[in-house]
């Protein structure tokens, strides 16, 4: 007899090949459990949303000068002056402290900048006797004058109608996106993108509340734009989702959750090569803005893209998604065909052995019915004969 088959009737099968997580990724197959874990991430977003409301409660935001209103002093600082000694000079000269002074630059075009309460004529005046005579700043001929310090005064008036024209613009935008998204998707799918949109502008004001950053309207114009991105990569997740779970609910094999997360997966390299193409030029604009140019506009800019492009792809593929399953299985037909999927699967195994028993012995039955049938074979026990032969002697 021979040894090559095993007596129990099983051959051993070579082990599966084992992909690595980079393999994984880059091929989308569904590896990662991100929609099965959902109940971490909701943990995660939760405690980071509360921390960033209750630092914007409690810590505030440090306006700009452009909400608050104020004085602006800036004038060269190739002189060699310090910002400790800039400080001294303005006390002594307005008799309080001023709000902040910051050098902006390096090198020759290095500037130092105050910032203070509303100044009068006569203390701006004063004021800019005193910073020449301290550090005689030169103008753009190199010769030492008055006019090198220049003076900027903002009302609090063109800073709340800033306030006011920001808001209107974030709730124009986000108004226009729930009406998109409703239409060319569905509104289960608007109400996630809307949450993870707010999500997106809870955690990056919260951001900018916790470290103290300035907020100026270039904030407001970097905030406008990451709500977009996250929008965008948002949007290419739930095609994504659209297309696996079109349907679903006519067959019993997969859930809607298993096919969103099939759809995570398959776009989520996508997700991150966007999100690092993104990154990298506003590392550069960061890296120009505080290297070579100093604080300032660019930098106000670069700073709120760069936390809002990491957010706004963490919500996208760890959120928002996690959050559609999670209204959809909440009520409606999803909900029933999970319940549907999930009792299959866990229905008892002996019931559906005896069936296969019974339809296996039944195709035994009619395999030896035909095979009886066929001309030339011998009659099998227990089969009943055809006929023919009578037909013939007729």
């Amino acid at each position: 007899m021979s040894n090559s088959t095993d007596i129990s009737g099983t051959v051993d099968q070579p082990a599966l090949p084992q992909h690595g997580l980079l393999s994984r990724l880059y091929t989308g197959t569904g590896a990662f459990e991100v929609v099965g874990k959902r109940k971490v991430y909701y943990g995660i977003v939760a405690a980071v949303v509360l921390i960033s409301i209750a630092s914007m409660i409690f810590r505030g935001f440090s306006l700009g000068i452009d909400f608050e209103g104020g004085s602006r002093i800036q004038f060269p600082a190739a002189t060699g002056a310090t910002t400790e000694q800039v400080e001294k000079v303005y006390s002594d000269t307005i008799g309080t402290d001023p709000v902040s002074v910051q050098t902006v630059g390096s090198g020759d075009s290095a500037t130092i900048q105050i910032r203070s309460e509303a100044l009068d004529i006569r203390q701006t005046a004063d004021l800019q006797n005193a910073l020449f005579e301290a550090f005689h700043p030169e103008d753009k001929n190199g010769v030492p004058s008055k006019n090198a310090i220049s003076v900027a005064d903002v009302s609090e008036t063109w800073g709340s109608q800033i306030t006011k024209k920001a808001l209107i613009a974030l709730v124009v935008f986000l108004v226009i996106v729930s009406v998109y998204i409703a239409i060319r998707f569905e509104r289960d799918m608007a109400i996630a993108a809307i949450v993870a949109l707010f999500f997106d502008m809870v955690v990056t004001a919260g951001l900018y509340s916790l470290v103290g950053l300035e907020v100026t309207p270039a904030t407001v114009i970097g905030l406008l734009t990451i709500l977009g991105f996250s929008l965008y990569d948002t949007v290419v997740v739930f095609d994504k989702v659209e297309e696996n779970t079109r349907g679903v609910l006519h067959t019993t094999r997969r859930t809607y959750a298993e096919q969103a997360n099939l759809a995570v997966n398959q776009t989520l390299m996508r997700s991150i090569n966007t999100t690092v193409i993104s990154v990298l030029p506003v590392i550069g604009l960061l890296v120009v803005a505080v290297g070579l140019l100093g604080v300032g506009t660019l930098k106000d800019l670069a700073v709120v893209q760069l936390v809002g492009i990491i957010v706004g792809a963490f919500s996208s593929i760890f959120f928002a998604t996690p959050m559609l399953v999670s209204i959809k299985e909440r009520w409606g037909p999803v909900s029933a065909h999970t319940r549907k999927v999930l009792a299959r699967r866990a229905a008892p195994r002996g019931g559906s052995a005896a069936d296969s028993a019974a339809a296996l012995a039944g195709s035994g039955a009619e395999s030896a019915a035909s095979a009886a049938r066929r001309p030339g074979a011998a009659p099998q026990p227990g089969v009943r004969p055809t006929g023919k032969r009578n037909k013939k002697r007729q």
